[in-house]
């Protein structure tokens, strides 16, 4: 929340947040009017084109969206899209005054298009203007708030066109909140261009191609935007059933349906907030898997209430003392916490594993996606509607793909499991503590170089490391069954004896040599193997060929504490017995980098010895 009162987050904070507000009052109010005062026949047909007119420029314009937000500074092009915002909400109460369909159709064509080119700026921006450890927390910010002003922007947009002389209230209301928006984007600090030499590509069709196919050549990135855009597949099916279910299951009041959609946007909202919590600084993807387990368990469960006949309207005092309504309450709430613990690292991940100069676009190919997939959700719910299913059945089914949805991603991008796996030991099964882990580089190679007291060492500095890392690993402990698939997709780096393996161990340091010059972390244990006694072990000369070969900063770590637990050697095997001493307190300390010109075995095992004292 500090950043809420820092100057780099907060005009951006709230010029987005008044900008999907704004949208909302706007494209609320059309739908009530659609609905109930400019036309009464076919208007089902025709908000539901609104949905599409407003969705379809995110297919024509995104691409040239990414473009030019990665060709030119950042802070600029929002000012001159709020202005132009401006110019469309002054084209939007023309059309109120004339109750012209065509005019306001055209209306919210422009808008979708101007919300097409501040989407890739809404979320490349941030890692501009924040660290990587805010990153999850800025996002939740984003997140959340972005949720609370759909939600507060459909109130408003409905309560002002249900007057009985609406255009005024609702033009009045649509002008001050874009002028609001663009006063607090003055205030937005400079975001550089990442990639001014950029040579914009304006046909549609083959810019998109382009960024697809840069996508898709980073794996974790492609798979990392079909789990956002499946996010929003899953909301849009579910929101969109909110008030025929909240009529049909729980016979509310409209109130009611206002009460759960309130309830999902404040589920979503505490969801990013936790992720944040949890995460402790880093972006955090092992909580992935939880969200997405959590969104299966609850939309489940919510598909599969009894709901008694109720012989009165439900209204929104009776959601608080009904038992049936109460748990159809909180499974919506759980089911939104769970969202927001899917979403927010998914997003602090792209941002963060893209390079700066391709992140808008980048962006811009997720938007694309996500509108893809709200148009293939609308679909899908129509189709099983066709088939005689019921809303609680399309719950219950669009749970279950999301299982085997997660389950597939999982299985691409190993790195949600093992930061998972990461995760649950450093936060059930040990209290960990951490020290001057920002000497760590932020951008840029490095070796670390630690002390090695346990099987676990790896899941544990991994899950405390503000980056990825890849591992040296002994050969045997690669190759162990099951193990090895998420030991290889995690980029871990097999090394053997020159006894045992020559050719090995030459394709080790070949491996690490390509990694620190791609401007990877590369961490080995420089003793060689685990310590038999809970002491430092003499150090191996393999980092000096390192060294001599890639010359890159040196990081020493010590960890203190894994040692007597269960899975180190103090009775001479690990693992071996029953499990002991959870819970038990360890510590990672990081010292100053060391020049590679610098370092010698001596001189590393002191600095490793000494921060294993202070730790």
């Amino acid at each position: 929340m500090k950043l809420m009162t820092e100057r780099r987050f907060a005009p951006y904070f709230l010029t987005q947040f008044l900008g999907a507000f704004n949208d909302n009052v706007f494209k609320n109010a059309l739908v009530i009017l659609l609905t109930y005062k400019i036309v009464s026949d076919q208007s089902s047909i025709l908000v539901n084109l609104a949905a599409v007119v407003f969705i379809l420029p995110f297919f024509l314009l995104s691409p040239l969206a990414g473009q030019i937000a990665d060709k030119f500074e950042k802070s600029g092009l929002i000012r001159r899209i709020k202005w132009i915002e401006i110019g469309i909400m002054l084209l939007g109460v023309i059309g109120i005054y004339l109750n012209s369909i065509p005019w306001l159709m055209g209306v919210l064509f422009i808008m979708g298009a101007q919300s097409a080119f501040f989407g890739p700026i809404k979320y490349s921006i941030l890692p501009q203007h924040l660290s990587r450890e805010e990153l999850m927390g800025g996002n939740a910010l984003v997140e959340g708030g972005t949720f609370l002003a759909i939600l507060l922007g459909t109130i408003l947009g409905g309560v002002l066109a249900g007057f009985e002389h609406y255009a005024l209230p609702v033009s009045i209301a649509i002008v001050t909140f874009s002028i609001l928006g663009l006063a607090s984007s003055y205030l937005i600090p400079k975001a550089q261009a990442e990639a001014p030499d950029l040579k914009i590509d304006y046909n549609p069709v083959r810019s998109g191609m382009k960024i697809f196919s840069a996508l898709k050549s980073n794996q974790s990135n492609f798979y990392t935007v079909f789990g956002i855009s499946w996010f929003w597949f899953f909301g849009a099916t579910f929101l969109t059933q909110i008030p025929n279910f909240s009529r049909d299951y729980l016979n509310g009041n409209p109130y009611v349906a206002t009460l759960l959609m309130a309830m999902f946007s404040i589920g979503i909202g505490l969801g990013s907030l936790l992720s944040s919590k949890l995460s402790r600084g880093r972006v955090e993807l092992g909580l992935v898997p939880i969200g997405a387990l959590g969104l299966t368990i609850f939309g489940a469960w919510l598909g599969l209430m009894d709901f008694p006949v109720a012989s009165d309207t439900t209204t929104v005092t009776a959601m608080f003392t009904q038992w049936f309504t109460l748990k159809a309450l909180l499974a919506l709430v759980l089911l939104a916490v769970s969202g927001g613990l899917f979403i927010v690292p998914l997003y602090a991940w792209l941002q963060s594993n893209t390079p700066k100069n391709y992140l808008s676009r980048n962006i811009a190919a997720n938007n694309i996606l996500n509108a893809l997939f709200m148009v293939i959700a609308g679909i899908f719910a129509i189709v099983c509607f066709s088939l005689g299913n019921t809303i609680q059945s399309l719950f219950v089914i669009t749970a279950l793909l999301n299982a085997v949805v997660g389950l597939f991603i999982f299985n691409r991008v190993p790195e949600f499991t093992l930061q998972l796996s990461a995760w649950l030991l450093t936060h059930s099964l040990y209290r960990v503590g951490k020290k001057d882990l920002h000497h760590i580089p932020k951008e840029g190679a490095a070796l670390l170089a630690c002390n090695h007291v346990s099987f676990v060492d790896p899941m544990v500095i991994g899950a405390l490391s503000p980056r990825p890392i890849r591992f040296v690993m002994y050969h045997k402990i690669y190759n162990l069954p099951v193990a090895h698939w998420l030991f290889k997709n995690a980029g871990a780096i097999p090394i053997a004896t020159h006894k045992e393996d020559p050719d090995l161990l030459n394709k080790a340091y070949d491996d690490i040599a390509t990694a620190l010059e791609n401007g990877e972390l590369v961490c080995i244990f420089p003793e060689g193997g685990l310590t038999p006694d809970g002491t430092l072990q003499q150090l191996k000369p393999g980092i000096e060929r390192i060294l001599n070969r890639t010359p890159v900063p040196v990081v020493p770590l010590a960890l203190s504490g894994l040692w007597g637990t269960w899975f180190s050697r103090i009775k001479g095997k690990a693992m071996k017995g029953w499990p002991r001493n959870w819970m038990k307190k360890i510590d990672l300390i990081a010292a100053q980098p060391l020049a590679a010109e610098e370092v010698n075995l001596d001189m590393l095992a002191t600095h490793i010895d000494t921060l294993r004292t202070e730790a």
